[in-house]
């Protein structure tokens, strides 16, 4: 797999979590929400409805804690590669020689090069081993595979975990005394007015918070 197509893979997982975080409903404090003809008294005069906007691919791209979870899962992942291929490698290079010696012991049986039936029933006996060895050799490669996989999956979700914490801990201070009703994310969003998106105040406050 293309180190592109697992960075996509990887945005995508966070990115997910931190939508789901984006589409908020916020009370408002112990004043009950506005109605909607009070909503359209703010249209009218002009002032800026209590909603606000993220782009919460920006944030992916932006937010250090984002940025480091996803070439994190990256390294892991290039790491569990290289152990994985290495092995596989020194497998399929010790079952190509056992390949070769079953072919010799046959063509020895063939030609009635063994001295006595012992002998050959010896040899075959050995190759039996050696076959047995390497089935559990390739059921360890199995396993680790899978253990390798879920190894990752499960920091994905732990850092994916901590993202969404991270976010949703900023988000709670930002609107502690409810004065948004709404916070959504803008792949949601058909169009958009000017001046609801907060996306690069909410990136730096994250970033100066992620810094301390």
């Amino acid at each position: 797999m293309k180190r592109e197509t697992i960075q996509n893979v990887v945005n995508s997982v966070l990115a997910t979590a931190v939508v789901v975080l984006f589409v908020l409903h916020f009370t408002c404090g112990s004043k009950s929400c506005s109605a909607p003809a009070e909503r359209a008294q703010i249209e009218a005069s002009g002032e800026l409805m209590p909603i606000a906007i993220v782009n919460t691919d920006s944030i992916l791209l932006h937010y250090t804690l984002a940025v480091e979870a996803s070439e994190k899962l990256m390294s892991q992942y290039e790491a569990s590669m290289v152990q994985l291929d290495t092995k596989v490698k020194a497998f399929q290079k010790e079952y190509a020689t056992f390949e070769k010696d079953v072919m010799d012991f046959q063509k020895k049986v063939e030609a009635g090069a063994f001295l006595s039936r012992e002998r050959a029933e010896s040899e075959q006996k050995k190759l039996q081993d050696k076959e047995q060895q390497l089935m559990a050799k390739q059921q360890d490669l199995e396993n680790l595979r899978q253990k390798l996989s879920n190894d990752l999956m499960t920091n994905q979700a732990a850092l994916t975990q901590q993202l969404q914490d991270s976010v949703q801990a900023y988000l709670s201070e930002f609107n502690a005394d409810g004065h948004l009703h709404l916070i959504v994310n803008d792949a949601v969003l058909l169009n958009k007015v000017a001046g609801y998106d907060i996306t690069e105040e909410v990136i730096e406050a994250l970033n100066a918070r992620y810094g301390k």
